[in-house]
């Protein structure tokens, strides 16, 4: 009976040994894995910035290309508004100068014009 209890302690003394080994690797594992989580935190970090970088140059790339395009179109903008401006003083003179060549002429075309979009307006709404 003494061999069976020095063996069943022999064996429990066994036990908590490996219980303390396990706890002991267990913390050491843990140790290991806060240190590769805080490396591929720092990793994930440096290529996130790297990406913000990346994405803010493309971005100044997209803004100044897009300015260039702006400019362009108010330059054409400007000169299209100007030609039909020119146009327009053309046109207002010329029909300027038909109404003081002939007065009765074309007080009787507008008079005629007014009537049928009188009538035209008339007939929208019946």
């Amino acid at each position: 009976m003494a061999t069976t209890k020095a063996a069943r302690t022999a064996v429990k003394d066994d036990i908590n040994t490996l219980k303390d080994d396990l706890k002991v690797l267990g913390a050491e594992e843990k140790a290991r894995l806060r240190e590769k989580a805080t490396a591929a935190e720092a990793r994930l970090r440096a290529k996130a910035a790297e990406a913000e970088t990346r994405l803010r140059e493309e971005a100044d790339v997209l803004r100044e290309r897009a300015r260039g395009y702006y400019d362009t179109a108010r330059v054409r903008g400007q000169e299209y508004y100007d030609e039909a401006s020119e146009r327009f003083d053309e046109a207002q003179r010329y029909l300027v100068e038909r109404v003081q060549e002939r007065p009765m002429q074309s007080t009787a075309i507008a008079l005629g014009v007014g009537v049928v979009l009188g009538l035209l307006l008339a007939g929208r709404r019946r």
